[in-house]
């Protein structure tokens, strides 16, 4: 089912944004990675290991359920600055 305009998506719901610093499992290992890009409920993880076993199934990436992440350093944001309505314009 397509999302409404109105509608947040599970990572837009999520505390996480591209450029966070991420600790998550892997083999019940866990790893520090940097979340690349967002899914409809997901993040693309970049990490690095010296595990042959980790690097050979992954590829120094993964995709994992926000919900199995934990933040570790929050990028900065950029601040939300709400536009004024120009003169031209009528106000809604």
């Amino acid at each position: 089912m397509p999302k409404k305009n109105d509608e947040l998506t599970e990572t837009e719901k999520s505390p996480f944004e591209v450029g966070d610093v991420v600790g998550f499992k892997i083999k019940k290992d866990d790893f520090t990675g940097t979340i690349e890009k967002g899914y409809k409920n997901a993040f693309l993880v970049s990490f690095k290991t010296d595990d042959p076993d980790i690097i050979d199934s992954y590829h120094d990436k993964t995709v994992i359920n926000w919900k199995d992440l934990t933040m570790i350093k929050q990028a900065p944001r950029p601040e939300k600055v709400e536009e004024e309505p120009k003169e031209d314009e009528p106000e809604k």
